[in-house]
């Protein structure tokens, strides 16, 4: 049976946008530990190498849980793989609200990184079901602008609502925002368009094995992961963990100034968003470059950060530094881009978690590394500037390893 093409249109923006609802919530519960870091060592009794393990345990659950996520989707469709993602998504962030010590906690937190796993993908599946192959990468850019609304509601909100409200009761509300989001995927979601073959029914359902062999023995594949790994860890070991203290213990600022600036990573990140999607709509050459731009102004910004006499950059430069680690996430999609469009539509799920594993595992090294690093050097009066200096050269580690990566496999993909 010959199916017409994605039609595009009023109808695809509007599974697009109650999709995406659920990838914006995912990034809110995501980023919670990022305004928290603080208040989780101080409620916990933990220091920087134990407060690591909540959001390392997190994205390692995240990245472990994107090929089994993958092929869920390829076979069972995004609705499902969606309302089973909120439900995770609300189930451990309420454990987290309630739990009295440190391994509930981490627990919770798991199940939490279980659900998050489910959404980004099962986006880009309606995405590639409703919109024409050519709007792939703009929307792909959308999709993580939206999301990073809920990264928003995080620096700019939740922050404050920790400091007024308490932690049971913020934690327990961000919660129960998912019973709203719930509701609209079960009622209005249809992931493909009216006459389409059905989602799960439509590709052949290839064996598991040769489903990821075949997805993985792809250049366009390694290649997207590769790309993803080197692109993304900065501005999210940022944004997920390290970020506040950094500002407030290694900086010296208050939270309500540190929250502001990390504002600005999260509006950045959406500016890149939009600039890097109309780039990717035009020419699909734009993404090398992208990838490279993004590599090199991210390394020289946190060279010049750290090298700073006495490890106290000015204001000018920290915000000139967050300005910057918003392209990460943006350049990030590009490697999602590469698997989209070197995979058929039948492993498109596989290959997308695939892919999207790389920025997770690289946010894991770089959350571990610095977490373990502070506490390595951390003298008598504590996490200082100079600690912190130190800990975060670590970033140049992950971020050599995916540059040579990303050079070997351009040349396979080149070749093959």
């Amino acid at each position: 049976m010959t199916v017409a093409g994605p039609p595009g249109g009023r109808a695809a923006w509007g599974a697009w946008a109650i999709a995406v609802s659920v990838y914006a919530l995912a990034v809110l519960h995501r980023t919670s530990l990022g305004v928290a870091g603080l208040d989780a060592a101080q409620r916990f009794g933990i220091n920087a190498s134990a407060l690591s393990t909540f959001s390392i345990l997190q994205v390692l659950v995240y990245a472990a849980m994107q090929i089994p996520v993958g092929l869920l989707v390829d076979r069972f469709g995004p609705r499902r793989v969606l309302l089973t993602g909120i439900l995770l998504l609300s189930g451990g962030q309420l454990a987290f609200a309630f739990s009295p010590s440190f391994g509930l906690a981490l627990a919770s937190r798991a199940v939490l990184g279980c659900g998050d796993a489910m959404t980004f993908i099962s986006v880009l599946r309606v995405v590639a079901r409703w919109f024409p192959a050519k709007r792939n990468a703009l929307v792909a850019q959308l999709t993580g602008l939206v999301g990073t609304c809920g990264n928003l509601v995080t620096t700019v909100v939740l922050a404050q609502a920790l400091h007024s409200e308490g932690w049971t009761v913020t934690f327990t509300t961000v919660a129960m925002l998912g019973l709203a989001v719930l509701a609209m995927v079960w009622l209005l979601l249809r992931e493909a368009p009216p006459g389409s073959v059905a989602v799960a029914a439509a590709p052949p359902r290839l064996a598991v094995r040769r489903q990821i062999r075949e997805s993985w023995a792809e250049p366009g594949t390694r290649l997207g992961m590769a790309i993803h790994f080197t692109t993304a860890f900065p501005g999210s070991a940022f944004a997920l963990l390290w970020g506040l203290p950094y500002l407030v213990e290694g900086q010296g600022m208050t939270r309500t100034e540190a929250g502001g600036l990390l504002t600005l990573l999260v509006l950045a990140n959406m500016a890149f968003g939009l600039l890097f999607g109309r780039l990717l709509m035009r020419s699909p050459r734009a993404r090398l470059p992208i990838t490279f731009t993004t590599i090199a102004t991210t390394g020289l910004a946190w060279a010049v950060a750290l090298a700073w006499p006495g490890g106290h950059p000015p204001l000018w430069l920290l915000v000139l530094l967050l300005l910057i680690m918003g392209s990460n996430g943006p350049a990030s999609l590009v490697g999602l881009d590469y698997a989209r469009s070197h995979n058929p539509l039948e492993r498109l799920g596989t290959a997308t978690g695939i892919a999207n594993m790389g920025g997770f595992i690289s946010a894991v090294i770089a959350l571990l590394g610095i977490g373990v690093l502070l506490d390595a050097l951390a003298g008598p009066a504590g996490y200082t500037a100079e600690t912190y200096r130190w800990a975060f050269c670590w970033l140049y580690v992950p971020m050599a390893g995916g540059v040579a990566a990303i050079l070997w496999l351009r040349r396979r993909l080149a070749d093959g």
